[in-house]
């Protein structure tokens, strides 16, 4: 073998020991310490390219030193000296190119720069000018202005039910029916006997009349007379009496058919078609609550209540509104009626009694509500959620965006209702104020602020979008690698 001419081994090596320092203009130094700063952290992607070729390139070198090994034995050894260089320099280039390719995320990467400052994340609104009304808040029960059981006045069969179970029904419409036919009876009987009594009463007008004739001839005597007359009384009064058993029956006919004696909502049948009722019953066969209108009951605190009479005694009409049981939708809108004569010793409250018309019947008896009464309205007020109110041992303040800093200062709290309070001084309208973030604030604070309404939906969505760009991009990453490869 020729000294002079190397060994595919050790071109090999010598290729892959000048690689690294002619990737950096000759200086290997240079290029370990760029690789070591700007080379990112390896990726599954770039273990597995690695895995991909150097098995290959460890197969073949050790053919070549296998072969190399064997050509005495076989007598080959000199004409296949003559193939060293060609296969040197096929090996060199494969492993220029190998070590190119595994180099060239590493030599694509630019050095990151330094994260900028970024201010304290804080969400913020705006002040707000408005009216904002003073409202006294009470737990109260829906109660139905009127609520009638509807009972039979006889006793009979119950032959027909003329209600569907929770059917709104008018005053004087048909519920039920009992059998009207032994009330038919008693005033035929009635009636007979009334035409009987009068016959009787007739006749003796009759006799009354030859009475008087006699009794002017001196054919009887006074008292027989004065007898006549009173038999003519008798026959009136039993008159009357039939006329008054008539209209019993009749009145005992008509109460046959039941109706309602009010407007309003019927509840469950309590008594089925085909039952014998009794009158009076304290089961009663249904019962009807008016709806429209409707009261509430509820109570205010004893010290509000000189606000309230004041108000009332001003002959002016106050405005109740009713609230689910989370003050969050609102239900109806009334006014207020009356305020009870006393008040509660044990709660210190006083009851109060609303109307609401209940049009939409969105009210229903026994159901509870917060009512809410307005007593006042803070005309043209500088409006901030109460979450921006801040308090230290000196003063009242908030925090004011300005410039992308914030601003501490002092205010002047006025009226407040649920989630808004009223400034009575110390900000204007349409300055920004933070509402959430407030922990990491003091005075010249550097924040990024989000203005406060954002809704979730398109914060989702811009998140969703952003996974979508970001797969998007890896998906092009990928196929720009196998096009290279």
């Amino acid at each position: 073998m020729d000294p002079g001419k190397s060994s595919p081994e050790q071109s090999q090596e010598v290729d892959l020991a000048l690689a690294p320092s002619q990737a950096v203009d000759g200086h290997p130094e240079q290029f370990q310490e760029a690789d070591v700063t700007f080379v990112p952290a390896e990726t599954a992607d770039n273990r597995r390219k690695r895995r991909r070729w150097w098995p290959w390139l460890l197969i073949l070198c050790l053919i070549g030193v296998a072969a190399y090994a064997l050509l005495p034995d076989l007598g080959l050894k000199q004409p296949i000296e003559g193939w060293i260089p060609p296969i040197s320099q096929v090996a060199t280039a494969a492993s220029d190119l190998l070590l190119r390719r595994s180099q060239a995320p590493s030599q694509a990467v630019t050095p990151a720069a330094p994260p900028a400052s970024r201010g304290v994340p804080v969400v913020a609104t705006a002040a707000k000018q408005g009216n904002l009304g003073i409202y006294l808040s009470g737990l109260g029960t829906v109660t139905a202005s009127n609520m009638v059981t509807v009972r039979s006045r006889v006793s009979g069969h119950l032959v027909k039910v003329a209600f569907q179970e929770g059917q709104l029904v008018r005053k004087g419409d048909l519920l039920a029916e009992i059998d009207p036919r032994p009330f038919q009876v008693q005033l035929a009987q009635a009636e007979g006997q009334m035409a009987k009594d009068q016959a009787l009463f007739k006749n003796a007008q009759r006799d009354l009349e030859r009475f008087k004739i006699l009794l002017a001839r001196d054919m009887i005597s006074k008292q027989e007379f004065d007898a006549q007359l009173a038999t003519i009384d008798q026959h009136e009064g039993a008159i009357k009496s039939d006329q008054a058993q008539i209209d019993n029956a009749k009145l005992q006919l008509t109460y046959s058919r039941i109706t309602a004696p009010i407007s309003g909502r019927i509840g469950l049948r309590l008594v089925d078609e085909g039952n014998m009722v009794q009158a009076n019953d304290p089961n009663g066969l249904a019962v009807i609550t008016q709806l429209q209108p409707i009261a509430v009951l509820f109570n205010i605190p004893q010290d509000d209540l000189p606000q309230v009479l004041k108000k009332m005694q001003s002959k002016q009409q106050l405005v109740v509104e009713a609230y689910n049981r989370d003050l969050k939708q609102k239900l109806a809108t009334g006014t207020l009626l009356t305020i009870d004569n006393q008040i509660d010793p044990n709660t210190g409250t006083v009851r109060c009694k609303a109307v609401f018309p209940n049009e939409d019947n969105a009210l229903f008896p026994n159901q509870f509500v917060n009512a809410r009464l307005l007593v006042d309205t803070k005309q043209d007020a500088v409006i901030v959620p109460t979450a921006a109110i801040q308090r230290s041992p000196q003063s009242t303040f908030v925090y004011v965006v300005k410039d992308d800093t914030v601003e501490s200062r002092k205010i002047e709290v006025g009226p407040s209702e649920g989630d808004e309070v009223a400034i009575a001084n110390g900000l204007s309208p349409g300055e920004v104020v933070v509402v959430e973030g407030v922990d990491r604030l003091q005075q010249g604070t550097k924040v990024q602020a989000r203005m406060a309404g954002v809704s979730q939906e398109r914060r989702q969505d811009g998140s969703q979008e952003r996974r979508q760009d970001a797969s998007q991009e890896r998906r092009q990453e990928r196929q720009q690698e196998r096009r290279q490869e």
